[in-house]
């Protein structure tokens, strides 16, 4: 049986691969997740925000007055001052010395400069490939639909010009055509799109009154809005597709790859159940394939996207119809 699928112009031993998760931050976790099966990982994101906050306590520590000369000596230096960006180059060394799998590289940039810079230092260290997380959220009612979408293209069109590694857009659900969005993505020269990003929602505490930050992981209801779309897309559109959130188990992961996924993304069911599980799922899609006389990933791949189905609006407004007259019935 083969399970071998191409990603981002990567050649992968199965469909599945970690997203970006803290399971990555450590190296044993790492080790774990390739011998359980995975075959490629996606670094947790590095943020420009942690990287501008380190540059200015450090500004701070230089500039500031210093009542008694031997007091510099407790100053650190630029060569021995850690931060984000460092601890992550060398984690993403460490880990591209010590896997056999390609390490995919996650950034998260608010300026045009950050984006460049560190994309350039992520390639520099070895990223195979590098996965764009914008992440925008776009509060300020002024800015149009256009403008939004206008940012992530012009992001990706700048670092196409500045590097050479692959590089796939994770993207959220909320685009008023997210069909013609990939298209667009790809014409500026996107390898790659992964469906779809989970934005965080702030709570509000009924006892303080104050904004909380609660993590709800993800279930597998939330994989069938990535399912859809995948199925519409296939075919349509020559870059990879990459389905996240909502995969928990070997049924959500062999759905999407019927719908057309080349690759599986998983982060909730690992940080739940551990690294292992990942052969769990994995052991799941062999025994369904066996079953059911596939010979190969590639074989099943998008044999029930919209193209090749009877009846392609299934996936469109038919199926919602379906839903409500057999709820009523």
């Amino acid at each position: 049986m083969d399970l071998s699928t191409n990603y981002l112009g990567l050649n992968l031993k199965n469909p599945l691969v970690p997203s970006a998760s803290p399971l990555s931050k450590k190296m044993d976790t790492a080790k774990q997740l390739e011998d359980a099966g995975a075959s490629a990982l996606i670094m947790y994101s590095l943020f420009e925000e942690e990287i501008e906050q380190d540059e200015k306590i450090f500004d701070v520590f230089q500039n500031q007055h210093i009542g008694h000369g031997e007091a510099s000596s407790y100053l650190p230096s630029d060569q021995t001052e850690s931060c984000h960006l460092d601890d992550y180059l060398i984690h993403l060394d460490d880990l591209k010395r010590s896997l056999d799998i390609p390490i995919i590289a996650s950034l998260n940039a608010t300026t045009a400069a950050g984006w460049i810079d560190h994309a350039l230092e992520l390639e520099q260290s070895g990223a195979d490939a590098l996965e764009l997380n914008v992440y925008h959220i776009p509060a300020n009612i002024e800015e149009t639909s256009h403008e939004v979408e206008n940012r992530y293209l012009q992001i990706l069109t700048d670092l196409k010009q500045q590097i050479n590694i692959p590089i796939t857009m994770k993207l959220s659900s909320q685009f008023s055509s997210p069909g013609n969005m990939v298209k667009r993505l790809q014409d500026a020269g996107a390898d790659g799109v992964a469906l779809f990003n989970r934005f965080y929602q702030p709570s509000i505490s009924l006892d303080s009154l104050e904004i909380n930050s609660e993590l709800h992981l993800s279930t597998s209801a939330e994989s069938l809005l990535a399912m859809r779309w995948i199925a519409i897309l296939y075919g349509r559109v020559s870059l990879s597709l990459a389905a996240t959130s909502g995969v928990h188990d070997y049924q959500d992961a062999m759905r999407l790859l019927l719908a057309g996924a080349d690759v599986i993304h998983l982060a909730s069911a690992l940080l739940k159940n551990g690294p292992n599980y990942l052969s769990e799922v994995l052991t799941g899609m062999q025994q369904w394939m066996e079953e059911n006389e596939y010979l190969s990933v590639e074989q099943l791949k998008g044999s029930v996207s919209q193209q090749h189905i009877a009846n392609p609006t299934h996936y469109e407004r038919a199926n919602y119809m379906n839903m409500l007259e057999n709820y009523r019935n």
